[in-house]
Formats: structure tokens, sequence, C-alpha cells
């Protein structure tokens, strides 16, 4: 782990449609590819054959810790080797009761949301978002309400609105600078705006939205995903536009150390595996997953998986993981109808254990599994869809949307609270 830079290096995000414009490669600098690579050597020739040194190619999974001081305030881990087990199948928690089973869907350029209905499969309701540039549909910490997220890219009039999951209609919307995507403190007591284009973090009350405190990353250009650890004490977050990482203690507002991936990396979504021992980061341009061990934060592994990594899902049973391959390398806007694919990971062996493919081709992005874990819905970026899997068999069934879909919401969700994004449950 390498001390956070005094001077910022990156770029602030561009705007939709254009990342990964020259100008924003550019604006890594020589300074972002200056942050040491912790444990990755020289890094790679770009090829989805990376391999980490000393690895051997191996990508076994790490051991759980012995034992679990969580943070004060975080709600019990009930299986330490399993931080996934309040989500299976029928733990609906008491506050989701009366909550309709819908699927939400941001669409980014039309700047509205579509309301899926997972069992007809058909559109059963629109409605403008209350902002500009929706990109994530977010549950709240408590599970009472959805909040979506309006960035307003390259702007300063980005808004909050929620969602009542009782009646799948909008309220007011809130001005918030710059919420790209919402994670929540593992004690509740924080909402966590990622202000992607400011390059900072905004702790807000989850109610109010009263700015409690703000944490400047200046090492993490293009700030967007993340995942907290087993026992709630840091949040390890992606920086696209500075091809590594950050590793926050949300408590002390303090930067913990920044980790570069490779040279040529392009991180996307962050997860943590049931036992709290690996990090995965899905990325765009190396076409599969780097595992990080969040206490040393030093990069361990590769897993390869298809063109364009990007969103990742986890399994209704905890046992594996979905990842949505976008189907091109782009950060910006890209043809529609790619290679995109999802690959099944299974956490036992870090491996993919099965590939599904999208007749005529696709665009996968973000998304999550039915209560009952049946059926994954993504969102295709690319081709304004949103595509419905099969858990059991890969089947694919596609439903028109708004203009780039993003952030998909199932909900309700099984467990205890939710971290934030389209539902990070535990």
């Amino acid at each position: 782990m390498v001390p956070a830079p005094a001077r910022p290096d990156g770029a602030s995000r561009p705007e939709p449609g254009r990342r990964g414009s020259p100008r924003a490669r550019a604006a890594l600098g020589a300074g972002a590819l200056a942050v040491l690579l912790a444990a990755c050597g020289g890094g790679s020739s770009g090829s989805n054959s990376f391999q980490i040194p000393g690895n051997n190619g191996q990508n076994a999974p790490a051991t759980a810790p012995a034992k679990i001081h969580q943070v004060p305030g975080m709600p019990r881990v009930v299986n330490p080797v399993n931080l996934y087990s309040q989500i299976r199948r029928g733990n609906l928690s008491a506050a989701t009761r009366g909550a309709l089973s819908r699927v939400y869907v941001p669409n980014l350029k039309s700047n509205d949301i579509y309301v899926i209905d997972p069992k007809t499969l058909q559109v059963i309701d629109r409605y403008p978002s209350g902002g500009i540039d929706p990109q994530h549909v977010v549950p709240s910490y408590d599970l009472k309400t959805l909040w979506i997220a309006n960035e307003d890219v390259p702007g300063t009039a980005g808004t909050v609105v929620p969602i009542d999951p009782k009646t799948g209609k909008p309220g007011l919307p809130i001005p918030v600078d710059n919420p790209y995507n919402l994670y929540f403190t593992p004690d509740g007591k924080s909402v966590i705006v990622v202000a992607e284009q400011r390059k900072r973090l905004d702790f807000r009350d989850p109610h109010t939205w009263a700015l409690q405190a703000s944490l400047p990353l200046p090492g993490c250009a293009g700030v967007n995903h993340g995942d907290f650890s087993i026992d709630g004490s840091y949040l390890i977050l992606s920086c696209e536009f500075q091809r590594g990482l950050v590793k926050v203690d949300w408590r002390a507002r303090a930067v913990l150390g920044y980790l570069q991936l490779a040279p040529d990396a392009v991180p996307q979504d962050v997860r943590v595996s049931p036992n709290g021992a690996t990090f995965y980061v899905a990325d765009l341009q190396k076409a599969g997953l780097f595992t990080v061990d969040g206490n040393t934060f030093t990069v361990t592994g590769f897993i390869p998986t298809n063109v364009g990594a990007h969103g990742l899902v986890i399994s209704r049973d905890g046992t594996k993981m979905y990842v949505a391959n976008r189907g091109n390398q782009t950060q910006g806007v890209g043809p529609g109808h790619g290679p995109g694919s999802i690959s099944v990971v299974d956490f036992a062996t870090n491996r993919v254990v099965a590939q599904w493919t999208i007749p005529g081709g696709g665009s996968p992005d973000m998304g999550n599994v039915t209560p009952d874990g049946r059926r994954l819905f993504v969102s295709g970026r690319f081709d304004d869809v949103v595509y419905v899997f099969d858990t059991k068999t890969g089947a694919e069934v596609t439903i028109p949307v708004g203009k780039e879909p993003h952030g998909v919401a199932v909900w309700p969700q099984p467990g205890q609270y939710s971290l934030g994004h389209t539902g990070n449950m535990r």
C-alpha cells in the first residue's frame, strides 16, 4: 500500500459518450502511472492471460480471518465464512413488507426511469428521473426507500430522488452535488455520495442529506464503484481513470492508500468474497477480474472472463458471482451488439464455470438478481435494452427500455441492510 500523493494527477470524469477520449486518457498523466505498481511487478502486456508474479497462474481463494472484530453499530456478521448468508432466498426483511416486485431502470441519456414487472417482463411504468443523467437506482440502508442518483455531467445540478417501493412512484428531487453513485456506511449513519467528477466522497445524513463531511481523493480520478470489508472498517473503490483503487477508512474520513493495478487497467465494479478475504475488481480493458487482498492492499491474482468486464452481481445462494462483460473495451458509448456476455465465477475455486452469450450480441452492464435468484436483470448499456437471464440455463430475454440504461435495481431484495449501489445487500 502506498501513501496518498500530495497532489492530484488525474482528470475529472468526461461527459457521457466521451469517456475514454484522447483527452481523458491524456489526463491520466505521468503522475498517475508513477504510483507504485503494488504486487504487480512491471504490469502486463494487455492480454487476457495476465498473471501475477509469484502466483504461478493460480487463483486459489484466500483464507478467511479467524475472528471478526466488526465496527460499532454495524449489524452482526451472522456467518463469518459467508457474509452473504443473509441474502438467501426467502430472507426478506420486515422493512420490505408491502414493497412492489419491480425492476427499476435508470436511462442515462433519456433522463427517465422505466419500471418492469419481473414476472411478466413487461414495462409497466415510465417517468422522468427528476434530474439529469440518472446513473443508478440505489436501495437505502434501512430498505425503506430507493434513490435515483442524477449525476448531471458535467454540470452542478445533481439531485437524488426518492422512490417509494410500496407505490413504485418517485418523490421530489433533493439537490446533491454530483451523485454518480451512493453507498451507506455499515453503521447506517451516513450515505456516501461518490462525487466522481469532483474526485471526492461526500458523507451526508441518510435522511436529510445534510452534508456531514467531505473526503478529497486526489489520486483517484474516476472514482465510481466499491465495497466494504467484512468487518466494515474500510471501503475499497475503483479509480477508473487512474488505473487503480483507493482504500478508505470511512470512520476517520481518511485515505489509507492507493494501489495501481496495471499501466493499462480500467477498473470498474468491486465486490468482496463471501469470507471477506478477497476483493474482486472487474477490469474493462483487461477482460477479467483482479483479485486483491483488502487487508494488505495487494494484488493476488487475475481471473479472465470476457471482453469488457464491468458489473458484478452475487448469486442468491452466495456461492457464485455473475460478471457482466460489456463486449467492448471503450469507456464511452460503444457500438451496440458487441460480443457481450455473462461469466459465472465460482467463489470456491475462483474459476469461470459458465459463459452466457446474447443472441445477436449485446452490452450487459449493471443489475441484480430476483429475490428467488432465478433471474438476473442487467442493463444493455449500448443497446437500449435490459437483458433477463435464467440463472440455471443462461437463456436470455431482451426488453427494450430508454436511452443508455445503467444501474438497474431489482426490488425487494433479501438481506438485513443495504450498503448501496444497485443493491449490495448483507
